[in-house]
């Protein structure tokens, strides 16, 4: 619809319209194992009949960690994707990409996962397959966002964190001077595949990593969900691959629920729920050039957040401890000695909120639990508060120092 705004203006050739539209966006997100064996019909039921009397074009990448940890898997893609030639047909042998959080480093990766799409003339109909880990998710979707102004992207997502989280939404990005998803894009995927199988052969650390974000969720959206946590974490951090599974599809529901009904799904205002502990996260993982795992950081992110909202009095001590006891009872840190690193004689970790600032577009928005369950939106932190621990208002703060609040939690419930 194309309405005319009120006639106030200057003379009678300054005339505005406001044009309005809206673009329905569905995809679906399956839960399955076995997706590459034969007989599971996910991949064939989401690409959809032909179009135009032709197979599907289809061109696969694969996370270099995923092909190493899985034999037989590229064999596996090449039987499943050939075994229906009228259906589908593979353009090129499945490639193999460095992944891990240095493929969003690296931009000539996204050069040539765009320059193979042209090579192989793909067009708007062809699929994308991305099978991997969130990074490795995030830089093919991004360069499969840019060709021909958006591809059939279909995500194959192999880690905790890539499944119950990053490879559900519509964001894609790359790290740029310093910060983290600088450069990105909102594009939808065509459809998400999430096989249970593939998390078997992650190491402890990517295994863990994803629990954090579902700690994410649960504090801020779902107290049932915490509670479901709490009392799984021993067991999530022993792998327990029942507890996981429900971790996974129900950390993933939350993520879909707030895309769909959050009312800001492509983020244009300051808001960010769902970042919750991000701006430390994110600030931790550039001073660790990247050795400390996104779901780790953002483990330490919440803590300093939780600390710092029981200091405010936005939770108990009771519910602080709580949660601090369920991140170190899940394998998660809450401590990184990179919170000591200065700067100017200031705490290079106060930094990330004005990196996370800028982002948000100049205006802070951060959340915090309120209660668990329930968040609230703040625009100021105290940062002397940060920095100076129990003193004046915040009571039992965070503090940046070894000697005090989490270091003393940590110790108190093991890591």
């Amino acid at each position: 619809m194309i309405k005319q705004e009120p006639k106030n203006a200057r003379s009678k050739d300054d005339t505005c319209f406001v044009q309005r539209f809206v673009v329905p966006c569905a995809y679906p997100v399956c839960f399955t194992r076995g997706i590459f064996k034969a007989g599971n019909p996910i991949l064939r039921r989401v690409m959809g009949p032909c179009a135009y009397g032709r197979p599907h074009r289809v061109i696969v990448f694969v996370d270099a960690g995923v092909a190493a940890a899985t034999p037989g898997l590229l064999a596996a893609i090449n039987r499943r994707l050939g075994a229906s030639p009228r259906e589908l047909r593979l353009v090129a042998p499945p490639e193999i990409l460095p992944g891990g959080e240095q493929a969003k480093n690296d931009w000539r990766r996204v050069q040539h996962v765009m320059t193979q799409l042209g090579h192989h003339h793909l067009c708007r109909h062809s699929f994308v397959l991305a099978v991997g880990g969130g990074s490795f998710l995030d830089m093919v979707g991004f360069a499969a966002s840019l060709v021909h102004r958006g591809m059939r992207l279909i995500r194959v997502p192999t880690t905790v964190l890539a499944q119950n989280d990053a490879g559900v939404g519509i964001k894609n990005g790359m790290n740029e001077h310093g910060v983290k998803n600088f450069a990105g894009t909102f594009a939808p995927p065509y459809a998400v595949i999430d096989d249970f199988d593939f998390l078997r052969t992650l190491d402890d650390t990517h295994w863990r990593g994803g629990i954090a974000e579902a700690f994410k969720v649960a504090i801020i959206k779902d107290a049932a969900f915490f509670d479901f946590l709490s009392r799984h974490a021993v067991a999530l951090r022993r792998r327990d691959a029942g507890a996981m599974e429900t971790l996974v599809r129900r950390c993933a529901l939350l993520h879909l629920d707030h895309i769909r009904t959050g009312g800001d799904p492509f983020e244009l205002g300051n808001a960010r729920p769902l970042d919750f502990g991000h701006w430390a996260a994110h600030k931790l993982e550039t001073l660790s050039q990247y050795d400390l795992g996104h779901g780790q950081a953002v483990a330490i992110g919440m803590a300093i957040d939780t600390v710092y909202a029981a200091g405010c009095g936005l939770l108990t001590s009771g519910e602080r401890e709580r949660i601090i006891h369920a991140l170190a009872a899940a394998g998660l840190p809450v401590w990184s000695d990179f919170l000591l690193a200065t700067s100017r004689r200031r705490p290079e970790i106060l930094d990330g909120l004005d990196d996370f600032r800028e982002h948000l577009g100049g205006t802070l928005a951060i959340t915090l639990p309120r209660g668990i369950g329930a968040k609230v939106e703040v625009h100021v932190m105290d940062t002397a508060g940060l920095r100076h621990g129990p003193a004046g208002d915040l009571q039992r703060g965070l503090v940046l120092q070894r000697r005090v609040v989490l270091v003393q939690l940590v110790r108190s419930h093991g890591s």
